[in-house]
């Protein structure tokens, strides 16, 4: 029997339940890679106030890892597609553990960095690993209803996770960097539940591209920009979003936590019916729906002048959180041939990655001439075009068999 098919016994075996587990868990780690310390930045801010550019440097403490998972993922998928899922899968956990820890005893700003980028380095061989494993052990609906599960695990872990550092960083800002050490306690889990898939043919040293066709490379091709585009704009809640909460007097960091806590619990429910959106819109409609709330959701937070708009915001953000990750991750598994998941799954955790680096270096300057509001509202309607334009696919086809059925 191959790894693939387990996932249709009406009984699930205990060892098959655990791996499923594990890797649901695992998926929350991921977003526990920034924001979890998103609370921290002004504490961080006022602690290395002395250094050059201290504004931009804090921030890069949140988004830095990006920067190393985007350049580390597409080599963790190669080496995934030649030698295995689980060296890597236990390797990078350890590391993840010890430098997102590392956080809670750097004496600089440089070595905060420093930390940062290894963590970054870890997330890159967790999130490509775990991505390609959902490949290799499901398929189709059980592959969509999957990873609307693993989107709602990662939904509770960033309400468990955001909430709880929001707290933590009252206390004083290196607190939530404890919570990076509960990655230790995935790993007896992971060691005893997680095997090496059966995969259906031996990994080839051909490029992506070269195995996907010219159709397949470019549908990919547009998947990776849509990918990059869609972290510059959604990662601009939990890098500015502290700051503008500050800027309309709203100054406790656990208002920032329990704001971006609130999109993630209404992501929780998006996410657990994602597989019926998917059934019923398609790719391009999902991608309509999500781009669609997410835009509306940072217009509605352009003219929000107290923490119920910020709230109602988040609120209407969180439609396009629980759907948006989990689109762009089956998207790219029904493009995937089975020899090249793991450079494909590389690619999109590197493409994420990359816009959540670039994300505060774009929107910094926008801000200081701007402001916040318009920042915010200047990306929600670049979003709802993404999303009118998502529509225009799903519906192009039916619109033409229409004007066609009508001129006959």
């Amino acid at each position: 029997m191959s790894a693939r098919t387990d996932t249709s016994s009406a009984a699930k075996p205990v060892s098959q339940i655990g791996r499923n587990v594990t890797l649901l868990s695992v998926s929350t780690l991921t977003i526990m890679s920034g924001a979890t310390i998103s609370a921290s930045l002004p504490g961080i801010a006022a602690r290395f106030a002395d250094m050059p550019n201290v504004e931009l440097l804090s921030r890069l403490v949140l988004t830095l890892p990006a920067l190393f998972i985007a350049a580390f993922a597409p080599v963790a998928g190669l080496i995934i597609d030649r030698y295995g899922r689980k060296p890597m899968l236990i390797a990078t956990l350890v590391l993840f553990a010890l430098a997102g820890c590392s956080g809670l005893f750097a004496g600089s700003l440089p070595g905060l960095l420093i930390g940062r980028a290894v963590l970054g380095i870890a997330v890159g061989g967790i999130m490509t690993t775990g991505t390609a494993l959902v490949g290799d052990f499901f398929a189709g609906p059980a592959r969509d209803r999957y990873m609307g599960l693993q989107q709602a695990f990662v939904g509770i872990g960033g309400a468990i996770f955001l909430t709880g550092g929001g707290f933590l960083a009252e206390i004083h800002w290196r607190a939530p960097f404890l919570i990076y050490a509960l990655a230790f306690l995935l790993l007896p889990t992971a060691l005893i539940f997680i095997r090496e898939p059966v995969r259906a043919a031996p990994a080839q040293a051909a490029t992506p591209q070269a195995g996907l066709g010219s159709r397949g490379g470019l549908l990919l091709t547009v998947l990776l920009i849509g990918a990059v585009f869609n972290m510059i704009c959604f990662y601009m809640i939990p890098t500015q979003l502290p700051f503008f909460l500050k800027s309309i007097g709203l100054d406790a960091p656990s208002l920032a936590g329990m704001a971006i806590g609130l999109g993630q619990l209404v992501g929780i429910g998006a996410s657990l019916v994602f597989a019926r959106f998917r059934q019923a819109l398609g790719v391009m409609g999902v991608f309509g729906l999500a781009f669609g709330s997410l835009g509306l959701a940072f217009v509605f937070l352009s003219f929000a002048t107290d923490y119920a708009g910020i709230l109602f915001g988040m609120a209407v953000s969180g439609i396009g959180m629980g759907t948006i990750m989990p689109n762009f991750a089956g998207a790219a598994m029904m493009i995937a041939p089975p020899q090249l998941r793991g450079r494909i799954s590389g690619l999109l955790v590197a493409s994420i990655f990359t816009g959540q680096f670039l994300s505060p270096i774009l929107s910094q300057p926008v801000i200081g001439s701007a402001g916040y509001a318009a920042t915010y509202g200047m990306a929600g309607m670049a979003m709802l075009v993404v999303a009118f334009a998502s529509l225009a696919v799903r519906l192009g086809p039916r619109i033409a068999v229409r004007a066609e059925g009508g001129r006959s």
